[in-house]
């Protein structure tokens, strides 16, 4: 983009949504390539604070299971999967917290305020933010074990926003580890991407947007599919052409719209400012889901 007006005519573009998404909120999941990317980190913190800055509420949730791995193998520790979630016993879970909560959301929150921007880290515990329960996976057909035991892996009971309105007002942007509690006060470890699904939802907000690995949603032929209703992508599902990782992705993003949320991207974190390209642009750059 070598000529002045080329620049304007990106910011014209980009009006109308500035104008039609001010004041709303986007929770935003960061994950994936991304998180262990120092370009790609810089980058999204960039994003983010250009958010707050255009009149706009985001709300950040991240995962961070490689670096999960990684310390757990420094320490001897060997990860167990099963379902493609991690088998959490307490060692573990004292790991996952340490990781999520004391280094990965700490160092988000400070790329963020280097650029400008006024983050606060929480967990789930904070203003018992996410209440969780112990995640029951069901066995494998003809097995004699009706569920599978994950240890401390949890799924979200309830969610209070109390802490996140109380940010929002004041122009602090969360930033949410997916850790939550139980009843029992145990901790449990949640998959980011359920998180985000379900603050999302609790927030009524504009957009869901999961930053992932991968392109957005493909036909069977292996092309991007740039906007999906609700009924589409479950036809999708069902004909096996949405399948592997992007699965639960997509059933999140579901689960979301018909709880309220307007709409929800999965889009390509390895792009650098993919956040707004998908949402100031007209093509945008990954998939788009709708309820109707």
């Amino acid at each position: 983009m070598s000529h002045p007006q080329d620049k304007a005519t990106v910011l014209m573009e980009a009006l109308p949504y500035i104008r039609s998404f001010y004041q709303k909120t986007m929770v935003v999941k960061f994950g994936g390539h991304a998180m262990i990317d120092e370009e790609l980190k810089h980058s999204f913190a960039m994003d983010i604070t250009l958010l707050i800055y255009i009149g706009m509420r985001p709300v950040v949730v991240h995962g961070g299971g490689p670096q999960i791995g990684s310390l757990l193998n420094k320490i001897g520790k060997e990860s167990r999967f099963v379902g493609g979630m991690r088998v959490t016993d307490q060692e573990t879970m004292d790991v996952v917290e340490m990781v999520l909560v004391g280094k990965i959301n700490k160092e988000l929150v400070s790329l963020i305020n280097q650029n400008g921007g006024k983050a606060v880290g929480l967990s789930g515990k904070d203003g018992n933010l996410i209440m969780a329960k112990k995640l029951h996976l069901p066995g494998k057909a003809g097995s004699s074990k009706a569920s599978v035991d994950l240890g401390m892996v949890g799924e979200v009971a309830a969610i209070d926003p109390q802490v996140i309105d109380t940010l929002d007002r004041s122009q602090f942007i969360p930033v949410i580890a997916p850790v939550g509690v139980g009843t029992d006060g145990r901790t449990y470890n949640i998959n980011a991407d359920l998180v985000a699904g379900e603050i999302a939802a609790s927030l009524k907000a504009e957009k869901l947007i999961l930053l992932t690995d991968v392109v957005g949603v493909k036909d069977g032929r292996g092309k991007l599919v740039s906007s999906l209703d609700a009924k589409q992508a479950r036809s999708m599902l069902r004909s096996g052409a949405i399948s592997g990782g992007m699965i639960p992705k997509v059933n999140c993003c579901l689960s979301a719209l018909q709880k309220g949320v307007a709409k929800a991207h999965i889009i390509d974190g390895r792009v650098r400012h993919a956040m707004l390209l998908e949402l100031f642009t007209d093509g945008g750059i990954g998939t788009q889901l709708v309820k109707k």
